[in-house]
């Protein structure tokens, strides 16, 4: 029997924590670049002018491409080699930064932003299909999941800072330029510390599946968010229907043809489709958290959005710590047990956040502490889900299952935002009513009426005692609202977890698991 040289096997070790920190350099600036444009908005608004369409495309058209394309993106690493895809989206990414930093129309930065949506696509499955063969090891490779979903959380956290921080001293370009430095580090060190890696059966991609996902995703996700940004209109119904009529399509043929996209027989699996499901449903929480906290530091606490933002950042450090914990937990408990005791933290994150009063003590700390607990919960469930749906997936088929863990995570968060969003708006129209002044004009109470910031523009043209009773009722109406769509929420993460004990129990194998990892 050949054993290895202990200090062989050190230097082996080192060198996929060494590489798994570059594959940690696409992943977060391709998860920033969700949220990058927050501050931009009055810059690009002043250069290039865009009427309300365009405006809407330049903020939503990266986040629609990249998640239409990521399946198909994962497929093709699978045929073609994950690290090869990997450089080649990462060239793709700095040259469409540059394309955006230095765009001079509207329509040019919006075409900028798809291309970077493509390249972005090519990131995130690649990343975690090699994670998959870089760490054969479960614990290792649970433990660097857990750094995985913590950079993409952070990611997202840290767009709309380094953004605001860019533009105290750059021009509106430098929040596309900073993604450049790193992709081109990337490309240095990547040839030499990555592994390819590619499926042994080299079947083609079948286009007509790969068009059916794009015309899937982007209906439906597009559907959904600008059905809760704007209300009901016939035309985004008909979309999302489309979307709907195009995903039945698809499952259809992957059902038929010899050589499918995805495979929709092993999703009928309970713990694969079961744990697919479980991070739609964290993904959808997280967002609801993100969409609840955001508008009460900004239109009730008054904080600009980048003091907000700022604030934000203090959960993340939660996300930090509760990843490798829950890694760490996972080889003694197990995943589903670890993954029901998550949602339950977020849950009472959600019941933390019914607690504030705008005259109670500090709504601040209070709006804090529940983020930090919902973000600590619900990243530990989506470590462990990815970290499992990875490793049990075949590996010649790591990318498209990593392709289908981010789909699924961008149409939860898509989902989040859209039901939870009528929710709040829904329980505001509601409270705030009763409470406006007598005496406002038609206008003023419709504007009042519809959205705390609504209220904020409306109260700006009127008297000052009369505008501070408006705001008042707008606030108080916020907070009931608040505190409704975190019960709808808490209780969705209570099923969840429900779910996850249903659908994922394995007792089993999950000892066995454990046991291996602690031998």
């Amino acid at each position: 029997m050949t054993t290895l040289n202990p200090q062989a096997a050190k230097r082996a070790g080192r060198k996929e924590w060494i590489a798994l920190s570059i594959l940690c350099l696409p992943l977060m600036f391709a998860s920033m670049d969700v949220a990058v444009l927050f501050f931009a908005a009055p810059a690009i608004a002043a250069d290039l002018k865009p009427n309300a369409t365009q405006q809407l495309w330049i903020f939503d058209v990266y986040g629609f491409i990249l998640a239409g394309m990521l399946l198909t993106m994962g497929a093709i690493g699978d045929r073609i080699g994950r690290k090869r895809l990997l450089i080649i989206g990462s060239v793709g990414f700095a040259v469409s930064s540059i394309f955006a930093a230095y765009a001079q129309t509207a329509e040019a930065l919006i075409m900028a932003r798809g291309l970077l949506g493509i390249a972005g696509s090519t990131l995130m499955p690649s990343s975690l299909a090699l994670i998959r063969v870089m760490f054969q090891d479960p614990a290792q490779r649970t433990k660097a999941m857990s750094i995985w979903s913590a950079v993409m959380a952070g990611g997202v956290t840290l767009g709309p800072i380094i953004g605001g921080l860019l533009l105290d001293s750059f021009s509106w370009g430098s929040v596309f330029l900073i993604n450049v430095p790193a992709m081109t580090l990337l490309l240095i060190i990547a040839p030499f510390l990555l592994p390819e890696s590619r499926s042994t059966t080299r079947s083609p991609i079948d286009v007509l599946s790969s068009l059916l996902v794009l015309t899937t995703v982007l209906p439906l996700t597009y559907g959904v968010k600008t059905l809760a940004e704007d209300g009901w209109a016939a035309a985004p119904f008909i979309i999302f229907v489309a979307g709907i009529l195009s995903g039945v399509v698809f499952v259809r043929r992957q059902l038929r043809i010899p050589n499918p996209l995805l495979d929709i027989r092993a999703l009928m699996e309970r713990r694969i489709g079961g744990s697919i499901l479980v991070n739609f449903i964290a993904t959808f929480a997280l967002m609801a958290s993100s969409l609840v906290n955001t508008q009460f530091l900004q239109s009730v606490l008054g904080y600009s959005p980048f003091v907000a933002s700022l604030w934000s950042v203090l959960p993340s450090v939660a996300v930090g710590a509760a990843a490798p914990i829950a890694a760490k937990l996972s080889q003694t408990y197990g995943r589903p047990r670890i993954m029901i005791a998550g949602f339950g933290i977020a849950a009472l994150g959600f019941a933390v956040l019914t607690l504030i009063r705008l005259e109670s003590f500090s709504p601040l700390v209070i709006v804090l502490v529940g983020a930090g607990l919902i973000a600590a919960g619900i990243v530990s469930v989506m470590t462990l889900v990815t970290d499992y749906v990875v490793g049990v997936a075949p590996v010649d088929r790591a990318g498209a299952v990593g392709g289908l863990i981010e789909t699924s995570s961008e149409l939860g968060g898509a989902f989040g935002i859209a039901l939870l969003g009528c929710v709040l708006a829904a329980v505001y129209r509601n409270a705030v009513s009763p409470l406006l002044p007598k005496g406002l004009t038609p206008e003023a109470a419709h504007a009042a009426e519809q959205t705390i910031a609504g209220a904020s523009s409306a109260a700006s043209q009127l008297p000052a005692e009369t505008a501070s009773r408006v705001m008042d009722a707008s606030r108080e109406a916020f907070v009931t609202s608040m505190h409704t769509t975190c019960l709808v929420a808490g209780v969705i993460l209570v099923l969840a977890a429900i779910i996850t004990a249903v659908l994922l129990r394995d007792k089993k194998s999950d000892v066995n698991a454990a046991a291996s990892s602690r031998a």
